[in-house]
């Protein structure tokens, strides 16, 4: 089956930057696509939330967060005591790991609409959910015993930083307007979508080129770790879908956000709340490595575990 458009974009990124051409994406275009992304992923998610009472999603989104938990605390010992990282770096790189990436779970929605699969639109919701409690995780395994954790700027980093805000902020405008409200806007948020999802993954590529030599001095163990983690990750989504009686569709989302680690959101609150944590072998492993496994093998095999899973557990 040929790769999808979007993904290809991101491979001639990759390339680019492996053979070091001069193409660059300019740093005001990528803060708009950026923005543009989560206003959209939002705004759509809203709508779809718009169909639901919010009472059916709370049992359903307090599992999914718990579950969630089980990310960074399998991968904390892990990598500190069997991948021999300092503790500080093992906290990170949990956090990391047990976040999500919005980017990834736009990818896999485009995989699912091309193939026609429909999911509950209200996946958005978990999105929003998954991002802050694994980097809270992050911060108490890295400071354990210690009272110098920075608690006030991390949350203030965490809930105003801006994939939360736009996330959020485009969901409950979503939820507000409705789809007739939004109608005047689908040309704009949604017709455009795949089209600056491609420019966006066109800079990932270029940027994940740059992350390989952080990795190289990482060594295998922490090469393992990243492909690794997130399909036992990424099967642990869809077992708790399975739980949860979602769609196909569901399913496969539930298994991205769970296998994709975050390169936005966790950095940031990693640099203020564990300052001696090195932010290049995570970012290295979730950007360099994690990230393209997922575009490449991670969607795919999720997609076929869902298929073959559904109503089997």
């Amino acid at each position: 089956m040929p790769f999808e458009p979007v993904i290809l974009f991101f491979l001639l990124g990759l390339c680019a930057g492996l053979i070091r051409s001069d193409l660059k994406i300019p740093g005001v275009l990528y803060e708009s696509l950026s923005i543009f992304l989560l206003l959209a992923i939002g705004l759509k998610g809203g709508v779809e939330l718009a169909r639901y009472p919010l009472m059916e999603l709370a049992l359903p989104g307090l599992i999914v967060v718990l579950v969630a938990t089980l990310i960074p605390l399998t991968a904390f010992p892990l990598l500190h005591r069997v991948g021999r990282l300092p503790r500080a770096d093992a906290a990170s790189i949990a956090a990391h790991y047990g976040s999500v990436s919005v980017v990834t779970f736009a990818v896999a929605s485009s995989f699912l609409a091309a193939r026609g699969v429909s999911a509950e639109g209200y996946m958005v919701v978990f999105l929003v959910l998954l991002e802050f409690p694994a980097l809270m995780i992050g911060v108490a395994i890295a400071r354990r015993g210690s009272a110098s954790a920075k608690w006030g700027p991390l949350l203030h980093e965490v809930f105003s930083g801006k994939s939360i805000v736009l996330l959020l902020g485009g969901l409950i405008i979503g939820w507000v307007a409705g789809a007739d409200g939004i109608k005047p806007l689908d040309r704009l948020f949604f017709d455009l979508f795949k089209g600056m999802l491609a420019l966006f993954l066109l800079e990932m590529g270029l940027v994940a080129a740059g992350r390989l030599a952080d990795l190289r001095r990482a060594g295998p163990f922490l090469l393992a770790f990243a492909t690794v983690m997130p399909l036992c990750a990424g099967l642990l989504g869809v077992v708790t879908a399975n739980f949860l009686d979602l769609s196909v569709g569901g399913a496969v989302l539930l298994a991205t956000l769970y296998a994709s680690a975050s390169y936005i959101a966790a950095p940031a609150a990693m640099r203020i709340a564990v300052p001696e944590a090195n932010p290049a072998i995570s970012i290295g492993a979730a950007l360099g490595i994690t990230f393209p496994f997922n575009l490449l093998v991670g969607i795919p095999a999720y997609h076929w575990l869902a298929i073959r899973l559904q109503g089997v557990i």
